[in-house]
């Protein structure tokens, strides 16, 4: 099969097509025929050297795909609903920028009803990452404020439409006035670009004075003390990426005065189960929204297989709204 290697850690133009065997699905597994494979940014990482799979994944990078079961664990595969044919998405912990890809059963999902292979692939990392995040660790209510930095990425623009759809406030920050206007288009309450405004002043004035209940944290670094300035009381700041680096100073002071919660998770390394409760509730909680249209797939851009390495250029150079997705010839 095909494949997109990492043949030198470093720019996107490592990234090139090579041959590999068809992989094969293990107990509790399933092999799917990939037609689209979601591009995200700890592929870029994983590319740079800087995020090495978890033992036992594939080297390959990928870490969500959609496309059609080809085979697998049959009894597990019963379990679940799935049949050979079926259109699926699914959570990889690697392997993904390939033509097969195997899965655990218990990670993956049906294709939402009308939705495309590209919009499937574009859909477990960040519903996965968002939900586990945003509404189990940060415990999001109806009602309550919700911050997100980086509104206009891939995990953003999921998490606008997830917490609007459950009934809070939300408050993205972006990098142009351009990104906050798609952030308010998809359903964002306040956008507010961080080039122009104090992002945690703007957040108080907005709630006037009262804070936000859940900050939704890819940036870290020197943002952790400034957002807990602009946090309720009993707020949550969840770190889920350190863009901004790993170190922080804090007023733990402020911590104590207003029982504030630090808290954070990566999901790559996280076991099966664990990521097969999420997708529990997101095929009960979630999937009925998209398939009804109320939440849909941002997709800003696709490629060729072949052409990865442009695809991680986009990546990086953070133009993009929404996700990107790259495509396989059958």
């Amino acid at each position: 099969m095909q494949a997109v290697e990492i043949t030198a850690f470093g720019p996107p133009e490592g990234l090139r097509l090579g041959q590999r065997p068809r992989p094969q699905a293990g107990s509790g597994e399933l092999l799917i025929r990939v037609a689209a494979s979601g591009v995200n940014r700890p592929d870029v990482l994983q590319r740079k050297g800087h995020y090495a799979p978890p033992p036992g994944a594939s080297d390959l990078p990928g870490l969500e795909v959609a496309g059609v079961v080809e085979s697998g664990d049959e009894a597990a595969m019963e379990r679940a609903g799935i049949r050979v044919g079926d259109r699926v998405c699914a959570l990889v912990a690697g392997g993904g920028y390939a033509q097969w890809c195997v899965a655990p059963v218990g990670q993956c999902l049906p294709v939402p009803a009308g939705l495309s292979d590209v919009e499937a692939a574009s859909l477990p990392e960040t519903f996965f990452t968002v939900w586990s995040n945003v509404f189990d660790r940060g415990r999001l209510q109806s009602g309550e404020v919700l911050l997100v930095q980086g509104g206009s990425s891939g995990i953003g623009v999921t998490a606008i439409q997830l917490a609007r759809a459950r009934g809070a406030t939300v408050i993205v920050t972006t990098g142009s006035e351009d990104k906050c206007a798609a952030c308010l288009q998809l359903g964002a309450h306040h956008a507010i670009n961080y080039r122009t405004h104090d992002f945690a002043a703007e957040v108080l004035r907005i709630t006037e004075g009262r804070g936000a209940d859940v900050v939704l944290d890819m940036v870290a670094g020197d943002y952790v003390a400034r957002e807990l300035g602009c946090l309720a009381e009993d707020g949550r700041i969840v770190i889920i990426a350190v863009q901004g680096g790993i170190k922080a100073q804090i007023d733990a002071g402020a911590v104590l005065r207003k029982r504030l919660t630090i808290t954070g998770s990566t999901l790559r390394a996280r076991p099966v189960a664990f990521k097969a409760q999420i997708a529990q509730a997101l095929r009960s909680e979630v999937w009925p929204l998209l398939e009804s249209g109320r939440i849909r797939p941002v997709i800003h851009s696709t490629y060729p297989a072949g052409e990865a390495a442009a695809a991680h250029a986009l990546m990086e150079s953070s133009e993009h709204v929404g996700k990107i997705v790259l495509t396989w010839s059958a």
